[in-house]
């Protein structure tokens, strides 16, 4: 068989079949596409809600935007009044009378300084 530019060249021997049926192997199936695991960051836990933990971030990002005077109230039963400056994951940074660093572990709960009727 003449060559022909640009065109593969069949294995001489006869007139043998190409490809892996010849070969006796079973074409390769495609592997099942089953979906990747989820990227976890290291702080988040699988049972924590991904819509609370969004709603938490939006409330703090506005108490911070507009200075709201808060009052966050702590396991202990401690009360912190002042501005929420600062927060990342972990804890939270109230400027008040003195500036204070909270773990957010450590809070029961929090709210606007003017919503108790003071």
């Amino acid at each position: 068989m003449p060559s022909v530019p640009g065109q593969a060249i069949p294995p001489t021997g006869g007139n043998q079949k190409t490809g892996p049926a010849s070969s006796g192997q079973r074409p390769r199936a495609h592997r099942s596409s089953s979906a990747p695991s989820p990227f976890l960051f290291s702080a988040r836990t699988i049972d924590e809600p991904v819509l609370s933990h969004q709603a938490e971030l939006f409330y703090l990002q506005k108490q911070i935007q507009t200075q709201t005077p808060m009052v966050v109230v702590l396991e202990d039963g401690e009360h912190i009044e002042g501005c929420i400056e600062w927060y990342d994951r972990y804890s939270l940074k109230v400027r008040g009378r003195q500036k204070s660093l909270i773990y957010k572990a450590a809070i029961k709960y929090m709210f606007k300084f003017a919503e108790n009727g003071q």
